[in-house]
């Protein structure tokens, strides 16, 4: 895709898309994995998770400050050359097709467990994908509008969880660090999992249309992440006891089931339907980088071929796969493993290495 003023995104769609990458559904589960290591402490990991999200958001832009026209395979290419540079953008495909692979089957079975459950998996998943399609094709800006959409809808969701507070009792959140740090620290694993996303700057950075105002950028996306993670984490941990979270695999469905309306029942059912959409946000970026970097390794522009074939690919394996939940939960574990080496650890040697390079670079032309 090229970088021109056409697929340019501005400052708020570059907000939207690192949020809504970040957004996905991991949501759902988030209150028990960080009850079950830290407890009602939990909310102390979420924010030490939101900073080491921060840092890395911004190590992320000081290396492409240096080269702002390039993205992450453009950049591999700079630095290690031609070969070299196309044989590591391999494993960064991998990683960003197998991350929209592990969100997509996650949102089909959510779809067929809630909604279609007599309906064959491929079904459903050529549902979820033919819209997707559309936009995934498209250039940059009109996944950035999209994502903006998205995210105007959603912020009914932040205010439909403030209903349960009345019922809530806030005497479980204390007393603050009732074990001491060493759970807290523990919990931060499970937080810095859910920041998962911002990685995505590797490639959007580029289309940025104010670039001086990345880092502010990158800041303001995983506070808003923050915002929505630690209300539903806080009003869990007050709602549900201590020990009573942990019984739910994903409590925040949970505490939906309590909300009733005198005009509306089954509110956990409309906000499924409406969440799909949040879900889109998370892996359509995905699919963006996957192809962008696919059009890189092969010379061509035209990413239609790449996406009929990737989601083709991933239809097929669902029809001869039909995963399971438990298979699902290994794959986000393994996304999530492979996604703090790749959004964490990465970023920082990939600096160190930008650093040397830039000096190695102005000693020879001297």
């Amino acid at each position: 895709m090229k970088k021109d003023a056409k697929s340019g995104i501005t400052f708020m769609q570059f907000i939207f898309i690192i949020h809504g990458s970040q957004l996905g559904t991991g949501i759902f589960s988030l209150p028990k994995d960080l009850a079950e290591h830290a407890g009602t402490d939990g909310w102390i990991s979420l924010i030490l998770g939101w900073s080491l999200s921060v840092i890395a958001s911004i190590v992320i832009v000081l290396i492409f400050r240096k080269f702002p026209n390039d993205t992450l395979p453009e950049l591999m290419i700079r630095l290690f050359g031609k070969i070299i540079g196309k044989v590591l953008i391999v494993p960064v495909i991998f990683y960003f097709a197998f991350f929209v692979w592990t969100i997509l089957t996650s949102a089909m079975m959510f779809i067929k467990q809630w909604f279609l459950p007599m309906t064959p998996d491929f079904v459903v998943m050529l549902l979820l994908i033919a819209p997707g399609f559309l936009v995934a094709r498209k250039s940059l800006r009109i996944l950035g509008r999209y994502c903006e959409l998205v995210f105007y809808i959603m912020m009914v969701m932040f205010f439909l969880f403030l209903f349960p507070i009345g019922d809530s009792h806030w005497i479980h959140l204390l007393p603050i660090l009732k074990e001491g740090w060493f759970p807290v620290f523990q919990g931060v694993s499970s937080s810095v999992y859910s920041f998962l996303g911002f990685e995505i700057v590797f490639f959007i950075y580029p289309y940025l249309q104010k670039k001086q105002m990345a880092i502010r950028g990158v800041v303001i996306a995983n506070t808003i992440t923050l915002l929505y993670y630690l209300e539903v984490t806080l009003i869990c941990f007050a709602f549900f006891s201590p020990d009573g979270i942990t019984e739910y695999n994903q409590p925040v469905f949970n505490l939906l089931k309590i909300i009733d309306f005198d005009f509306l029942e089954r509110i956990d059912m409309l906000f499924l339907a409406i969440y799909l959409f949040e879900v889109s946000t998370t892996w359509l970026p995905f699919t963006f980088g996957t192809l962008l970097s696919l059009g890189l390794l092969f010379g061509t522009k035209n990413t239609a071929p790449s996406a009929s074939v990737l989601f083709l690919l991933i239809v097929v394996l669902v029809f001869f796969i039909h995963p399971s939940w438990n298979q699902n939960a290994e794959w986000m574990l393994f996304i999530g493993t492979a996604g703090i080496g790749f959004a964490y650890v990465f970023p920082v040697f990939l600096y160190l290495y930008v650093l040397v390079f830039n000096r190695l670079r102005r000693s020879e032309s001297l």
